[in-house]
């Protein structure tokens, strides 16, 4: 068939041969004549039936098998019929809503008429359904091009089957193209004209996002950006000019805009003259100029300007100077300023992820800052730290550590860099375990000892690495003790005793490794080290062994006694979490002593049931270090006591301060409330003891330890004390005395009057015997320690007799000896507090004990009231001392280090003597003397560089006298009315100057808990966390919403059951929260294991057990080493007990208790 069927005919006559081979590709041979006849017939057809009104319904092709049975048939066609009426329904339905819709002006006749139409149609189209149905199988093929033809009904087809599709695509037309990028993705639905009415007509989308997003404009809050540009802006100057009085009385005063323009001329709109410009406009209903209307637009334009030119000037100032590190640091945190502020780098408003991606583009830009700068500073050690600690936000923590690692190998003699690497590696979670940190605390040491002794001939010393290299010692210890290894930090503070103070002299020129060589061999020989019975030293050792070794003697029998242990697990019907936490507990406190062969009992290391217990060289080797200065030496010997729980005085390092803190004795006020001005501070500091693993609810007071402990302090005592003289051996006898009274004052505590008894029996029996001692006899400290301790017992008169006995033994000294006036304020304090009328006959003897104490004269007993004529000329005493401390110079004692201890007793002496004979006034007024005059200068008047060179500064003195000024202050409220307000302002005035002062901080929290108002204190909370990096005024700050919060349920509970809501909740649960939120973001607060422990306390507290365990293991992140808080989850979340075990397990943390020997200890 032709391609061109019309002109077929001529084309066949006229072409033949070579020709038609031409055009055949005018042929078509798919097409036929009679099949398009056939279709336009078809099609006619169709449309006849279509103007007569036929609906479309479904019925068999002519190639259906005639033989098909009627019971398939009638269910066909009643379903047919169904789908019809539904098809008619839904037609009329349409037809209703549409006159619905109509013209409201039609009349009332018009829907009647219609609907007669409606029914007469109806009935036609049904007459002519009734006769054509014997035509419609006849028809079928007619109707083929118009109606659905289902495919499960045709079955005798065994050609192509398919179906037409006459249903045209307006976008064909309507777009002028067939490609679905030109074709709209929307299709308008309703019937009336596009924006008149809105509620008839809506946009439908298609492709996957089927609905959009209306973009609605949000109200914008005053914290947003826009708010805050705004409120930057500088404001228009309002002032009043100052004009002759008028006679004439006005209604009003008259506020005039300072500017240069001319006043506003009276009108009928401004009847009065003071409306300005603009508002006139907006009275006539005009808007305002052109170029008033583009202010904002030239604000911001200024102030990118601004920006602009101080982004300039540090360009200029950095390329003239690139060598100032503090310029290159200034210019990092410019940045932050200029991302803040509209200009240069303003992020567009329609940005989805717009913070984050201006976060990014911050760390960006200061990464790009500190590269240039580090190019141009290559040595320096702060711009790399500054790079790491910008890195850390996003990059992987392996290639972090390989950039720590490179600068550690550029620089292994920075002490700052060495700290902050263990850290790093140390809050590592993923890669942490304790032997690899271990380890690395022993390569740290090790290459810090080479330096300092000069083996590393490319990097000298710095100034204080031996210092430094002492605190990186006791974060080692106390890293070690917090993953439960006691043993081994013991060890290291044993191993250090022998090797600093018993060094034999043959190897005190080698260097330090050659020293930690020769003393291997000790280590290994199984002589008693520090610490154990019958310990001699590392220098007697060598000394024996070159003549032939020791003779050993057999011990008594008595020696040989078991210890009598505790029983495990007393009651095997606790739940098996109770068990193990409870024996893990035990262990800690019992066996924290290295275990060592006993050879007078014949046992050898395979006797060993733990053989974690047991320390071998290599683990400590290479963690010594060599302390030649004689103050670092002493420091050591009172960590190791202070690390046994020794109260020696000596916190941990600021720099490891926060890392050591895990349990919140901090908080504990211990004898401060009952007695402010004569408490025991034993200056813990939030530091666990070794062997003391408690719950955080429980009281922290000094229990001791069992037989075995307390022989071990005690023979480290007897070892180190001849090693010392002078003040340093009267404060180690000051620490184990008041390490006893300490136990004494826990036994009052309990009210454990059996064990009072004879820890009372045993602590007077020290006292005695140190005070025997030929160098002791005249030491005030001890017998004031002993005096007190008598008192503490009940014992007064007996307590007064030891007073008088060491007050007489003073002869003629005077104000000028410092153990004197600390002796007469302890005696004058005590009897202060021993009677609530502090003005009556009780402070009689205060008064004749700090007035004997200016009379060059022997001391004797109180016999009576004081003369006036005594008071007066003790007072003028006490002026002209303080006046030559203050004034011309410091009057030194003997020791010239001592002159600002001779100054804070004597300011304490004189304020209680001016409280006891005037008032609190006149004592607050010597306080405020002394405080202008030390915090005037950096060193009091006259004292040169002799006398301010000793361990204490102006600041340490100032920080005294203000403790005592604080406690006057509140035993003065405690005895008499007293307004709160001069204790608060003195509270709040000292720890804006020491944020650390954790007695300070205890007593501001203390009289705060008493208030009903919380808004100052929050405020004042607020200014020192933002002013201080330190971490205690976040934890008081804490511990104070925390006191508020236990105030209102207790008011809440009725009877001691749950809490009923009387009292509206006021937020303080969120605030508590968002408290523990803020500390933790701080570097200190980060990787401070007490922080943790309470914020998991608190939020266990609260019963959100889900968001207590995200807690849990978010503080694992960044505190892994702390077994603590794996003991706190086994307590808080029991059925994770084998999970727990298994972490600590996979993280090398101590388990004394496995589960498998548990399993066998129940069994049994």
């Amino acid at each position: 068939m032709a391609l061109f069927p019309a002109f077929a005919g001529i084309s066949e006559a006229s072409h033949s041969g070579s020709a038609r081979k031409e055009l055949d590709w005018l042929n078509n041979p798919s097409f036929c004549a009679g099949a398009a006849a056939s279709l336009s017939r078809q099609s006619e057809a169709a449309s006849a039936l279509l103007s007569e009104g036929s609906p479309l319904t479904r019925s068999p092709l002519k190639s259906e098998p005639s033989d098909e049975s009627d019971t398939n048939k009638k269910p066909k066609q009643a379903s047919r019929k169904k789908k019809k009426e539904k098809k008619k329904k839904r037609k009329h339905h349409h037809k209703k809503t549409k006159r619905k819709h109509g013209l409201s002006s039609s009349s009332g006749s018009e829907p009647d008429s219609d609907s007669e139409k409606d029914k007469t149609r109806r009935s036609l189209g049904d007459s002519r359904k009734e006769s054509e149905k014997p035509n419609r199988e006849g028809a079928a093929a007619a109707d083929t091009g118009h109606r659905f033809v289902w495919l499960e009904d045709v079955q005798a087809l065994t050609g192509e089957t398919f179906r037409t599709d006459k249903k045209p695509d307006p976008a064909n037309w309507e777009y002028k193209s067939l490609y679905r990028g030109d074709i709209a993705r929307y299709k308008r639905k309703g019937d009336s004209c596009l924006g008149i009415n809105p509620k008839k007509q809506c946009i439908s989308w298609e492709g996957p996002t089927a609905e959009k997003k209306h973009s609605r404009k949000r109200v914008e809050r005053y914290f947003t950006k826009k708010s805050v540009e705004l409120m930057n802006v500088d404001g228009v100057a309002v002032g009043s000019k100052p004009e002759s009085p008028s006679s004439e009385p006005v209604s009003f005063i008259p506020v005039k805009v300072a500017d240069d323009g001319a006043a506003p001329v009276k009108t009928w709109l401004n009847p009065l003259g003071i409306y300005d410009q603009p508002t006139m406009q907006w009275l006539q209903g005009q808007g305002p100029p052109e170029q008033e209307s583009k202010q904002p637009d030239l604000q911001t334009d200024r102030e990118s300007a601004l920006l602009k030119a101080k982004v300039e000037e540090f360009n200029r100032r950095v390329r003239e100077t690139p060598h100032d590190i503090q310029l290159w640091m200034a210019f990092v945190a410019f940045q932050d300023e200029v991302m803040k502020s509209p200009g240069l780098y303003a992020i567009g408003e329609g940005e989805q992820d717009r913070q984050n991606r201006s976060l990014r583009l911050v760390l960006e830009k200061k990464l790009a800052v500190l590269e240039r700068a580090i190019d141009s500073n290559q040595s320096s050690v702060e711009l790399k730290l500054a790079k790491l600690a910008l890195c850390s936000e996003f990059w992987e923590p392996s290639a972090l550590a390989r950039e720590w690692q490179k600068l550690i190998f550029l620089h292994p003699n920075n002490t700052a860099l060495w700290q902050k690497y263990l850290l790093f590696c140390q809050s590592q979670f993923s890669t942490f375990t304790v032997s690899k940190i271990h380890s690395l605390y022993g390569k740290c040491l090790s290459t810090l000892s080479a330096v300092n002794d000069g083996s590393i001939l490319s990097h000298p010393a710095l100034p204080g690495t031996e210092e430094a290299m002492f605190a990186l010692f006791l974060q080692h210890c106390h890293f070690l003790r917090q993953a439960g290894h006691s043993e081994k930090a013991v060890s290291l503070f044993q191993a250090m005793v022998d090797f600093t103070f018993f060094k034999p002299d043959s190897v005190k020129d080698l260097p330090t490794k050659g020293q930690v060589e020769f003393f291997e061999p000790f280590w290994d020989s199984g002589e008693p080290r520090a610490g154990e019975k019958g310990a001699r030293g590392w220098r007697a050792w060598m000394h024996q062994q070159e003549r032939g070794g020791w003779v050993v003697i057999s011990p008594d029998d008595d020696d040989d006694e078991p210890e009598d242990e505790d029983q495990e697990i007393r009651d095997k019907s606790l739940p098996r979490w109770q068990i193990w936490l409870a024996a893990e507990r035990s262990r800690d406190q019992r066996h924290w002593r290295p275990w060592r062969p006993d050879k007078t009992k014949k046992q050898t290391e395979e006797d060993c049931e733990d053989p974690e217990r047991q320390v071998l060289f290599d683990d400590i080797a290479q963690s010594m270090i060599r302390l030649s200065s004689q103050d670092l030496q002493f420091q050591l010997v009172a960590a190791f006591l202070q690390f046994l729980g020794v109260p020696s005085g000596l916190s941990p390092p600021a720099s490891c301060l926060s890392l050591a803190m895990d349990e919140n004795s901090i908080f504990d006020n211990g004898l401060h409330d009952e007695m402010p001005l004569t408490f025991l501070n034993l200056s813990f500091s939030g530091v666990s003891c070794v062997g003391r693993s408690d719950p955080l609810g429980c009281r922290r007071w000094m229990r001791g330890h069992n037989r075995e402990g307390e022989e071990f302090i005690r023979n480290i005592f007897h070892l180190v004390m001849p090693l010392f003289s002078g003040q340093e051996r009267s404060e180690l006898c000051f620490s184990w005395l008041r390490y006893e009274i300490a136990k004494v004052i826990w036994c009052l505590h309990t009210k454990n009057k059996k064990r009072l008894k004879s820890q009372g029996k045993n602590c007077k029996k020290l006292a005695k015997n140190l005070l025997k001692e030929p160098e002791n006899r005249n030491n005030f400290c001890l017998w004031k320690q002993y005096a007190h301790l008598e008192w503490l017992l009940g014992n007064t008169e007996d307590a007064r007799k030891v007073f008088d006995t060491a007050l007489s033994m003073a002869g003629g000294r005077d104000l000028k000896d410092r153990e004197l006036c600390e002796l007469s304020l302890l005696y004058a304090g005590l009897e202060a507090e021993l009677l609530p009328d502090s003005r009556g006959a009780a402070a009689a003897r205060a008064v004749h004990i700090l007035t004997r104490l200016t009379e060059h004269g022997p001391y004797g007993p109180y016999s009576g009231q004081v003369l006036a004529v005594h008071i007066l000329k003790a007072r003028k005493a006490y002026e002209h001392a303080l006046q030559d401390c203050l004034g011309d110079g410091c009057v030194p004692s003997p020791a010239p280090s001592d002159s600002f201890t001779l100054l804070i007793s004597l300011v304490k002496c004189f304020m209680l003597f001016q409280y006891l004979t005037v008032g609190i006034d006149a004592a607050v007024r010597v306080y405020e003397q002394v405080f202008a005059k030390l915090k005037g200068s950096g060193r009091p008047g006259g004292c040169g560089s002799g006398g301010c060179a000793g361990a204490q500064s102006p600041r340490d003195a100032l920080e005294a006298v203000t403790l005592m000024h604080t406690s006057l202050l509140r035993f003065h409220m405690k005895v008499s009315p007293y307004p709160l307000a001069p204790l608060q302002q003195a509270l709040s005035e000292a720890l804006h100057l020491y944020p650390g002062n954790q007695v300070l901080w205890r007593a501001y929290v203390q009289i705060q808990s008493k208030s009903h108002t919380a808004s100052k204190a929050r405020r004042f909370f607020n200014a020192v966390t933002r002013s201080t990096k330190l971490l205690e005024p976040w934890l008081f700050a804490i511990e104070a919403e925390k006191m508020r919060k236990r105030l209102v349920e207790s008011v809440q509970r009725v009877d001691g059951r749950e809490v009923h809501a009387t009292i509206p909740e006021t937020g303080l649960t969120h605030r508590i929260r968002a408290l523990f939120e803020n500390a933790l973001r701080s570097d200190n607060g980060s990787q401070c294991p007490l922080l943790w422990r309470m914020y998991l306390n608190f939020l266990v507290s609260l019963g959100n057990r889900e968001r207590s365990k995200g807690v849990f293991y978010k503080a694992l992140q960044s505190c892994p080493w702390a077994k603590v808080l794996y003991l706190d989850a086994v307590e808080y979340f029991p059925e994770e007990l084998q999970e727990v075990l298994d972490l600590m397990t996979e993280k090398e943390l101590r388990v004394r208790l496995p589960a498998e020997e548990l399993e066998l200890l129940l069994e049994d």
